[in-house]
Order: C-alpha cells, then sequence, then structure tokens
C-alpha cells in the first residue's frame, strides 16, 4: 500500500470510528530537525506521564519516551497513539508479565517477538529480554505499525494487537472491545495535551 492509501484509510478509520484528529494518523519526516523542538515535546511528555502517576522516574522514563518518540517517527506512527498503547497495556511497568505470557512496556508475547524480532532490528535473547524497554519498544511499535498498515483501520488494528491477528482476521472479537475504547479514549487525551511530532503539519 502507498503511504498516500494508507494514510487516507486512516484518516477514514478514525474519523468514523472515533472521533480522533486526522492529522495526528500519520507522520511525515522533516528535512531537518530542531533538536531543541524535540527535547521540549520530550520534557512535555515525560511531565504529562508524570502528572498520571507513572510510577518510573527520572532518567529511565525519558529515556523510553525518547525512544518511543523515535521508533514512532522510523515507523510512519504517531508517538502519542504508541503512549496510549504502553499506558493501556503495562501503564510503564516494563517487568509486568500477564496471565497469558505477554511482556513488559507493549506487552509482547515471546512467540511473536521472536517472529518479528529481524523485521524489528531486535536480537531477540529469550523472554527476559523483553523485559528491557529499548527492545520491547522496537517491537511494539514495529507490530503495531504493520498492523495499521496491513486491517487499514486503527480500531481493527487495535483489536488485533489485542486479539492475535490471525483471530482477528478470522473475525473472532469486534473492534469495538473494551481494550480499543481505552487506548483510542488514551490517545484521543495524548493529542488534546500533547504536541505533533517535529516536521508534521
Amino acid at each position: 500500500m502507498t503511504r498516500q492509501r494508507r494514510t487516507v484509510s486512516m484518516i477514514v478509520s478514525l474519523f468514523f470510528f472515533a472521533g480522533v484528529s486526522a492529522t495526528a494518523l500519520t507522520m511525515r519526516h522533516a528535512s531537518a530537525e530542531d533538536p531543541l523542538e524535540k527535547t521540549a515535546v520530550l520534557e512535555r511528555v515525560v511531565a504529562h506521564l508524570k502528572g498520571k502517576e507513572v510510577r518510573m522516574h527520572g532518567e529511565k522514563l525519558r529515556a523510553v519516551v525518547d525512544t518511543v518518540y523515535e521508533e514512532s517517527l522510523s515507523r510512519d506512527i504517531d508517538y502519542r497513539l504508541a503512549l496510549a498503547v504502553i499506558t493501556v497495556e503495562s501503564n510503564f511497568k516494563p517487568g509486568v508479565v500477564s496471565n497469558k505470557g505477554a511482556r513488559g512496556l507493549f506487552q509482547i508475547k515471546p512467540s511473536l517477538a521472536r517472529y518479528i524480532a529481524k523485521d524489528a532490528g531486535v536480537t531477540f535473547e529469550g523472554a527476559e529480554c523483553l523485559k528491557e524497554p529499548d527492545k520491547n519498544i522496537k517491537l511494539g511499535i514495529y507490530h503495531l505499525s504493520r498492523l495499521v498498515e496491513d486491517f487499514r483501520s486503527l480500531p481493527t488494528a487495535l483489536n488485533a494487537y489485542n486479539v492475535g491477528e490471525t483471530r482477528a482476521r478470522k473475525g473472532k472479537g469486534q473492534p469495538k472491545t473494551a481494550f480499543t475504547r481505552r487506548v483510542l479514549k488514551e490517545y484521543q487525551n495524548n493529542i488534546s495535551v500533547l504536541p505533533e511530532a517535529e516536521g508534521t503539519r
């Protein structure tokens, strides 16, 4: 799918399904970056997360935010969407493990991580490495971006993220689940208080 078609399809998805600002759907890279602008954005994100009582503190939180920001830009995903998924999945607790074995910030299952690691640019060294924020973020954002592109609808892509791609393709689970509603609500809130990434218009 071309970037233009992908952008249009995502705009339609959010207009009809979530009422979220269409301009926040995809990221367009700037020809040159302004590090001062990026620093200001990251500081606003960190302050926003601290206000939401995220328990990750100091330089660790800032490093996570920086990685989310950069990986989102590289994968053509709104960093505010990525933050929303992390908030709902783990609330920024890198060591959390679900009852189904999903791990870390983006709640990635080891089997999925093993499957997508090479394409995501990550060296997979077993389930324990999913507790490492850097690797987990790279895997999570890669996976999210692939689902958004494949399913062409943000609610449907989020459903696939939650129930699994195979189940979603078989029509098991509806796009408007509690999970998708929570992520979309968090995303809309992020859009209302956080700026677009540098280079977007």
